[in-house]
């Protein structure tokens, strides 16, 4: 059995792209971070659809088999805004060598201890985007956690430094749109579905915009694919109304 690693004191570094208010209001919800139905359970909810797109994508550029069980063999990861690991852990199982970095110290504590209970290597570290700068990687995710930075252009353009050459850049974030803020902020938080304080629906981006920042940071966008919320749950679609992923390339 191997020994997850944490690279980090218990406290988070002050990075630039860190909002304090964010990290605090995450690191109360680490502890019940892997239970299906605690506040994380829309997070659950999301993630199987969230690993479909992600292979999709990883099988797509590379040109791999996707009856592969370990596709990310030899290759890097970083999982940027990890939490307690719903991403980093599947992208370790999937082959990678994956590093993991989240504003929540807390929230690294749960994820070094989860992975190191399972048996997974993972380079998880406390901070913001700066704790892998001049580092490189193939694959680079960051599954809704843009519209959570302080500054985003900023963020994107650190994201997007990481990318090795040839390499891949998964995202994903809500839509600005009045869907958005009645589903996610209005609904989801008043009923309980989603912390009260986690959305602001200001710092959303639209696909557009957050386009241009990918592409001003020097990569190619490859593919705009929606998420949608419906009777049967999550879903892969069209409509980029609700919330999308992005895929770009260096």
């Amino acid at each position: 059995m191997t020994d997850a690693s944490v690279t980090t004191a218990t406290t988070s570094p002050h990075h630039a792209s860190v909002v304090a208010k964010e990290a605090t209001h995450f690191g109360r919800l680490a502890r019940d971070w892997w239970d299906p139905a605690g506040s994380s359970a829309m997070l659950h909810r999301l993630n199987p659809v969230r690993l479909r797109y992600l292979r999709a994508a990883v099988d797509r550029h590379w040109d791999l088999d996707d009856r592969s069980f370990a596709p990310l063999a030899g290759k890097s990861a970083l999982d940027m805004g990890c939490g307690a690991g719903l991403l980093a852990e599947p992208l370790a199982r999937l082959g990678a060598a994956v590093t993991a970095v989240d504003a929540a110290a807390e929230s690294i504590a749960v994820a070094r201890d989860h992975a190191a209970r399972r048996g997974l290597t993972i380079d998880y570290r406390a901070g913001g985007v700066e704790a892998v700068a001049g580092e490189s990687f193939d694959l680079v995710a960051s599954l809704e956690v843009v519209e959570h930075v302080a500054d985003a252009r900023a963020f994107v353009a650190g994201l997007a430094a990481t990318v090795a050459p040839g390499g891949l850049l998964v995202m994903s974030t809500p839509n600005r749109t009045w869907l958005s803020r009645a589903a996610l902020v209005e609904a989801a938080e008043a009923l309980g579905q989603i912390p009260r304080g986690t959305h602001d629906w200001d710092k959303f981006l639209t696909p557009d915009e957050l386009g241009a920042m990918i592409a001003d940071a020097g990569l190619r966008v490859t593919d705009v694919t929606g998420l949608t919320l419906g009777t049967k749950g999550f879903a892969l679609g069209t409509s980029t109304a609700l919330d999308y992923f992005v895929t770009a390339t260096r």
